[in-house]
């Protein structure tokens, strides 16, 4: 048995497979996020270990066989958190998450200075951890200079699971510190931000030994001590770990909180210009690039909110035949945007409302909209040089089959759906455990899943839809020039 931890957003999800890679059960613990003043996002770590122990004691209950007889761990999470620690790694203060954008300016003049860029592959987004540790200094001095560690949310998981202080590369490519070609933590780029190499953990490949499971854990759960936890993932690549997207030109697109169009690569191609991540993948000597946005299915659960009606019916309501545009048109900036803008800043907007506009109308743009949004970041990908012909896709708007007919169109390629079973970011992590537990081919365990259908561009709208998608790009220079 394997189990891999995948520390979300919104909770911390543990999953358990078999040696042949069949899940056997999961567990969940709930989380929130903290939003003291505008444009802050924060969680307590002590809120992930609450979570953690929630979700393996529930998966505990249904599986104490299956829980017992695991000999691998991974882990996934959610990227570019800063976790501050002092010299006895307490913990200084809330993390701040990658949707937080109070360190704008601080990002802005990082990436003013042309070092990062080169090393890095990237722009220095305010999402990124390296800013976020220039804030704490410039507002918070004290507590800077108690900080002695500074982890990203999955690796404090693993501090308290195993003790250690370890990273690996496809996590750490997201903080502006990482060397992505070499695979290594930049001195020079840690000292533009007044750190050095002791504030960084050690680092591994994504799918070798990155520490074991403690005994007092392992009693606590009915667990072997001493089994050892992979690298593991930030959250994108371990859902290509899942999803099998681990060779060249193999994508997916995710319908999560934030949305991701993601591709591997065999090489490092940076193209920072286009506003395209390009990261370390999980595996050794493998990369990957990726277009986000901050609000793809926050975009329809915000909708549902205001509207008081669950996002599922808003979706259903829109029927089975996909329609062409309509004339409301709604951006999707609710928390500002990465790719292709890099603006924090910018908020959303829908326009083009009239009387006639009702709640059904809404939901169409707000589909097409986050669909657009994507389609900027394959723009931006063929601009970074990887083209692609088709998508996978994952994600919780993806059980949406209309949302995925809009998104086949706006795009102009085929996507498919997997067939049944959790392909995830957990599912990704139980792999990389797997493979670190047992030396497996990293190739043979992470392959594709079956391909239960797949969803065609709607060849008679592409003309509608291409002329739906100009509109929306000439409204974010409209609406940028207007908001504050």
């Amino acid at each position: 048995m394997y189990l891999g931890l995948d520390l979300g957003t919104s909770g911390v999800k543990a999953l358990l497979i078999d040696d042949n890679q069949a899940v056997i059960g999961s567990g969940h613990g709930a989380l929130e996020v903290s939003r003291p003043h505008h444009g802050w996002a924060e969680q307590d770590p002590a809120d992930w270990i609450r979570a953690c122990d929630e979700a393996i004691s529930e998966l505990r209950a249904a599986h104490p066989g299956g829980l017992a007889a695991v000999q691998g761990i991974g882990l996934s999470g959610q990227m570019h958190g800063a976790t501050l620690l002092d010299s006895a790694d307490r913990v200084l203060r809330p993390c701040i998450l990658w949707n937080d954008t109070r360190s704008h300016a601080e990002a802005a003049r990082l990436d003013a200075d042309p070092r990062f860029r080169t090393i890095t592959g990237n722009i220095v987004f305010p999402g990124f951890t390296a800013p976020k540790l220039v804030w704490v200094k410039n507002n918070e001095p004290d507590l800077f200079a108690r900080v002695r560690k500074v982890l990203l949310p999955k690796d404090f998981l693993r501090l308290w699971l195993a003790g250690e202080h370890v990273s690996e590369m496809s996590d750490s490519a997201g903080t502006s510190w990482l060397d992505v070609a070499q695979r290594r933590w930049s001195p020079e780029l840690l000292a533009a931000t007044d750190l050095s190499i002791d504030h960084m953990p050690a680092l591994v490949e994504g799918s070798h030994r990155a520490g074991a499971l403690r005994s007092g854990l392992a009693a606590q759960w009915g667990m072997t001590p001493g089994i050892p936890i992979a690298g593991g993932a930030g959250d994108n690549a371990a859902s290509a770990c899942g999803m099998g997207i681990v060779g060249k030109g193999h994508a997916f697109v995710s319908l999560g909180t934030s949305g991701v169009l993601f591709a591997a690569n065999a090489a490092y191609l940076p193209n920072p210009e286009s506003a395209v991540h390009t990261f370390c993948h999980a595996l050794p000597d493998t990369w990957h690039q990726m277009g986000v946005i901050l609000s793809a299915t926050d975009s329809l659960n915000w909708l549902a909110g205001i509207t008081g009606t669950a996002a599922a019916q808003l979706t259903d309501e829109l029927g089975d035949v996909l329609k062409a545009p309509g004339g409301v048109t709604f951006l999707p900036y609710l928390s500002g945007e990465r790719t292709p803008y890099n603006d924090a800043a910018i908020r959303g907007a829908f326009v083009g409302l009239e009387h006639a506009s009702g709640r059904e109308a809404l939901t169409q743009a707000v589909l097409e909209g986050v669909a657009f949004a994507f389609r900027d970041s394959l723009e931006a990908l063929k601009s970074a040089g990887t083209v692609l012909d088709r998508v996978t896709a994952i994600g919780g708007g993806s059980r949406s089959r209309y949302w995925l007919k809009v998104i086949a169109t706006a795009l102009g390629i085929p996507v498919d759906i997997p067939s049944d079973g959790d392909f995830g970011a957990a599912f990704g992590a139980a792999r990389l455990g797997l493979i670190a537990a047992t030396g497996a081919d990293p190739l043979a365990v992470c392959t594709a899943p079956a391909t239960q259908a797949t969803v065609e561009p709607d060849a008679g709208l592409a003309s509608a839809f291409e002329d739906a998608y100009r509109r929306y790009r000439a409204l974010y220079p409209a609406i940028k020039g207007v908001q504050a």
